[in-house]
């Protein structure tokens, strides 16, 4: 169960002065002086609205926050940069899509079981480690490349980086543990790491295309293994703002909690949307012969998300999570009818590109509120691993997106293939409407 938020303590001062005659004054239930006749009583004031400024001024946020961002970074990095590589010395996209496959699928089965690790003996104990596996592993994946070694050796080195920390995830349980009781701080917090989620996934590969098109094909790894790496240590090294390892937790599995597993359908349903969207654009943008603006199109949809998970954040939210997220995913299921209105009626990539930006900014609300949800529905000392189950979801959501939103694109059209993310955004609507009139 999440914590429970404790209670205000009781103001001592008074905002009126005291009467000399009475010393002590006459008080009320609360102890506070009252207003003497004629004198208008001030209303209460109102809690300070969350701001990013305050939750900066947190002794320690704005460092492990360099850090986390630094490490998150080469997220958005390792896919292209593996796919260019490969694909560049060994002459075979269906081989590099086959190795980033096989290491998406070790993610999912690796990712929650480090992070299962990190709630048991805290973040740094585990993070550093795992870390410095994945970037062996990613050297090792260097190295087959460049010296010609077996196919198979890809997927074995490749398969290693799975060991990758949900870094996104440590962060966020950091603010939890920081804003405990203090829910709408909180919510300005995810609102944060939602919007630099959606900032390293629109720069990383802008910067791994650049890296690898400009200095050399394993440029793009190898950068991304040296920002991970000193990304964590920096974040690892920030020890008061860590939260307490539970290493005897009797809490019972996120999976098994109540709530949650409804939770991840949303998480994957949200996942096919998103790789859907990637595949089918990329497919429009080569029918009509500008691939590489395809980037730049994701890359608005992204931009959208990240203003307006900024924006969101810096609202109070109205009500609990658990009523809002239907609210959210309606709004985004019917954004995500303009790519397909701006491909079918209009057939032009620039209007394609406002359609996504538009429709983007649907997504980081949405995707905000499905993670506090997922943190209140984790039993408490197993956050992160509550969190990475959500990521994990979302993995495999992407996956199948990109597979069945593929097979749409290769058997009917590229335009047909934008029906795909408005109904995988129709199933999460579903599925949440489901679970909050259960």
């Amino acid at each position: 169960m999440p914590p429970r938020t404790p209670e205000a303590p009781e103001r001592t001062d008074s905002p009126h002065p005291a009467d000399p005659s009475n010393p002590t004054g006459p008080t009320g239930p609360t102890g506070s002086i009252e207003p003497t006749a004629g004198t208008p009583a001030e209303p209460p004031s109102a809690p300070p609205a969350p701001s990013y400024r305050r939750l900066f001024a947190l002794p320690g946020a704005r460092a492990f926050t360099v850090g986390n961002l630094v490490a998150r970074l080469p997220s958005g990095m390792f896919g292209v940069s593996a796919v260019v590589m490969i694909a560049g010395a060994r002459g075979s996209y269906a081989l590099a899509g086959a190795v980033t496959a096989t290491g998406l699928a070790a993610t999912a089965v690796t990712a929650p079981w480090i992070a299962r690790l990190v709630d048991r003996h805290g973040q740094a104990r585990v993070a550093v480690p795992a870390t410095v596996c994945a970037v062996l592993g990613s050297l090792a994946l260097v190295l087959c490349v460049r010296c010609g070694a077996p196919d198979w050796t890809l997927f074995a080195a490749y398969a290693a980086t799975a060991t990758t920390p949900n870094t996104g995830g440590m962060s966020r349980a950091r603010w939890a543990h920081l804003l405990r009781g203090d829910p709408a701080a909180l919510h300005t917090a995810n609102s944060f790491e939602q919007a630099a989620d959606e900032l390293c996934f629109m720069l990383g590969p802008v910067l791994a295309a650049f890296l690898t098109g400009t200095f050399f094909p394993e440029a793009g790894t190898l950068t991304g293994a040296v920002l991970l790496l000193a990304g964590v240590l920096l974040f690892a090294a920030q020890r008061s703002t860590e939260p307490p390892p539970r290493p005897r937790t009797r809490a019972k599995a996120p999976l098994r909690a109540p709530g949650m597993p409804a939770q991840l359908a949303v998480c994957v349903a949200m996942g096919a949307v998103f790789g859907s969207m990637e595949v089918v654009t990329v497919a429009f943008a080569d029918d009509r012969g500008h691939r590489s603006a395809a980037g730049v199109a994701l890359g608005l949809q992204a931009a959208g998300s990240c203003v307006a998970g900024l924006v969101y954040g810096a609202l109070r939210p109205g009500g609990p999570a658990a009523r809002r997220l239907p609210w959210c995913v309606a709004a985004m299921a019917a954004l995500m009818t303009l790519p397909l209105l701006a491909a079918a009626l209009t057939g032009s990539l620039p209007v394609l590109a406002g359609a996504l930006l538009i429709a983007g900014t649907a997504t980081a609300p949405t995707m905000v509120t499905n993670m506090t949800l997922v943190q209140q529905r984790t039993p408490e000392g197993r956050l992160n691993e509550g969190m990475t189950l959500a990521v994990t979801g979302l993995l495999g959501g992407i996956a199948c997106g990109s597979a069945t939103g593929g097979w749409v694109v290769e058997h009917l059209s590229p335009t047909a293939g934008y029906g795909m993310p408005v109904t995988a955004a129709a199933v999460a609507l579903v599925i949440s409407v489901a679970r909050r009139t259960g």
